[in-house]
């Protein structure tokens, strides 16, 4: 039996500091030399989780401590990439479960840890950032054992050990007032309490494949925890589905364990280890991948399904190719064939002409940082506005996905979020006082009126509210909802844009493009500020003449353009319309660009 290896995964919401902890135990650790230069946040390896200071891909390390190896795995703190949390929960023994000492739980927490306790892990609470002046850890903890109590904990469960840390500086103590040092405390509750799988080395070979690593010169490898027996380089192996039928057969042609973020070449990986193996091409996430003659596959949470979807086509804009590389259809269905089977989030589907790529995923952000990756490979594209995935129950009924909101903000704007809440067909669930004028609000709202939605509540806040959005369930359908209240501003005309006319035509509304931007016929140009589409011409130029006349020489003063994400202009579309989205710039449009064919089209509707 294996026992000096200890499988745990740490769980917390988005920027409660996971990274920045793991970063230190892998320094406290011995991991690195004296002189080495260690970057930041090292277990956030893309450029965008750099960029955006979030976890996307979960991912192992190791480190050794007291004769024994634990391996850490790093989840995603953001509800869009849950599935990637999902699957980790299979490799892990124990949690750890972080927890803001200010924020306290919040709606991530919550998701995973249901989760984690359904699965039997028993957790260790961690009340990290106790050096904010406003933390107030002993009601986060009173917060976190209700937080059991109402996710049915067994006994075992609730009697969980709690430690106090400050990840970023490096200390971990078991009293709030404690010796505030080193995190040698939570390298030891970690082998004290964390207690490993008892999992047999004499059987045949056994592991669920749980993630997915695509390696330039390995080709597709699978990450996975070794459930029984050992593996060794050279063997015949197979995969099997979920119903246990093959799906590849082949040999095992490297195994590689991790030694802190490096990848190690091993001859054995044994029950317990984490690994990657290659040799499989068409193995897949949640496979069982094993000896020749095992036939029943392992058990495997099944992904809760995706909520959202949107339609990628060709860009078919008037600039197309002006900008990006890729433009083909072709080129984009393979793109999207290989997203879908490395992330499980994702699903692909496509039309009959095999032009059209339909694709789901849990939320705006997952759909976004897919759609930020594709145009930075060069890609070109027209993407959809965002729909909602409804099912039905037994009897028939129309379900819709419904969300939980969390949002923190102070008291004065709380009556402008309640009344903007109700109008998207939310439910107050719960409002609390969290102190120095702060109130905590909690609302069920259906996705439909959720999409775009977190800058309208910035701007409401003026900036100092944060929201979180979790989904919550499918509920009952809440009927039509009304869409954006404002119209378009539409370009009249192909070439560029001119000062002068976007100075004039700045009091019809909000402008989306400033002097000499390319515009064309059927682009959107702005937002008017009444309800009702308006065409425009910014392409109108100052008359010349040899007149002089006071006042006619006035300044032309542009108001700055507001930059969006991705997700916010996907969910100011209307149903008519779409983005369009190059390597170098994102550009709303109407569907049809013809003024004239929109006009007939929406007479026959």
């Amino acid at each position: 039996m294996t026992n000096t290896i200890r499988n745990i995964t740490i769980i917390a919401h988005v920027d409660h500091g996971k990274t920045t902890l793991i970063d230190n135990l892998m320094k406290q650790s011995g991991l690195f030399r004296d002189n080495e230069v260690v970057e930041e946040r090292l277990m956030d390896s893309g450029e965008l989780e750099k960029e955006r200071g979030i976890t996307i891909l979960a991912k192992p390390t190791s480190i050794n401590w007291n004769n024994s190896r634990i391996n850490i795995i790093d989840t995603p703190g953001h509800r869009d990439f849950a599935a990637e949390v999902e699957r980790v929960l299979h490799m892990a023994d124990g949690a750890l479960l972080l927890i803001d000492s200010a924020e306290g739980v919040m709606p991530q927490t919550k998701f995973v840890l249901a989760k984690a306790l359904k699965q039997g892990l028993k957790p260790i609470v961690i009340i990290n950032k106790l050096d904010k002046s406003d933390q107030r850890a002993n009601k986060v903890l009173d917060e976190t054992f209700d937080l059991f109590v109402s996710l049915d904990a067994n006994e075992e469960q609730l009697d969980f050990p709690v430690l106090y840390a400050s990840g970023r500086s490096g200390w971990a103590c078991k009293e709030i007032d404690g010796p505030r040092e080193n995190l040698h405390p939570l390298l030891d509750l970690i082998i004290e309490k964390v207690n490993p799988a008892p999992l047999d080395k004499t059987k045949p070979f056994a592991m669920l494949s749980t993630l997915l690593y695509a390696d330039s010169f390995l080709g597709r490898s699978l990450i996975g925890r070794i459930a029984q027996g050992t593996a060794k380089a050279n063997q015949q192996i197979k995969a099997i589905n979920l119903k246990g039928e093959k799906v590849d057969e082949g040999r095992l042609t490297k195994i590689f364990r991790y030694e802190g973020t490096k990848k190690v070449p091993i001859a054995i990986g044994e029950a317990g280890d984490i690994v990657i193996i290659a040799g499989l091409e068409k193995a897949n996430v949640a496979d069982t991948i094993c000896d020749l003659e095992i036939i029943k596959p392992i058990d495997a949470t099944p992904i809760d399904p995706p909520t959202m979807s949107i339609t990628i086509t060709v860009n078919s804009s008037p600039l197309a190719g002006t900008e990006g590389k890729k433009l083909t259809s072709t080129q984009i269905r393979e793109r999207l064939i290989l997203e879908a089977e490395n992330n499980v989030g994702i699903s692909f589907d496509e039309n009959e002409n095999k032009d059209a790529f339909i694709i789901s995923g849990r939320g705006e952000l997952m759909l976004e940082i897919l759609l930020t990756q594709m145009r930075r490979e060069g890609f070109e594209m027209t993407v959809s506005p965002p729909k909602v995935l409804f099912q039905k129950d037994k009897e028939g009924n129309k379900l819709e996905p419904i969300e939980e909101i969390t949002m923190d903000l102070d008291e004065e704007f709380s009556s402008k979020i309640i009344d903007s809440m109700n109008r998207r067909k939310g439910k107050l669930i719960e409002l609390k006082d969290t102190g120095k004028n702060k109130k905590r609000l909690i609302f069920h709202a259906p996705t439909r009126g959720l999409m775009g939605y977190t800058s309208r509540f910035l701007t409401l806040t003026k900036g100092t509210g944060v929201i979180n959005r979790i989904f919550n369930s499918y509920g009952k359908y809440t009927g039509d909802m009304e869409g954006r209240r404002n119209g378009a501003l539409i370009s009249m005309e192909d070439g560029k844009a001119v000062a002068f006319a976007i100075f004039n035509l700045q009091a019809r509304g909000e402008m989306f493009v400033t002097h000499n931007d390319p515009i064309y016929e059927g682009m959107i140009v702005g937002l008017a500020s009444k309800s009702g589409d308006l065409e425009i011409n910014v392409m109108k130029g100052k008359k010349l003449t040899n007149m002089r006349t006071q006042g006619t020489d006035e300044n032309v003063v542009l108001t700055p353009v507001r930059k969006m994400a991705i997700a916010e202009q996907l969910g100011m579309l209307n149903s008519d319309e779409a983005l369009e989205i190059t390597p170098k710039s994102c550009r709303l449009r109407k569907l049809i660009l013809d003024p004239h064919e929109r006009k007939r089209r929406s007479r026959a509707s």
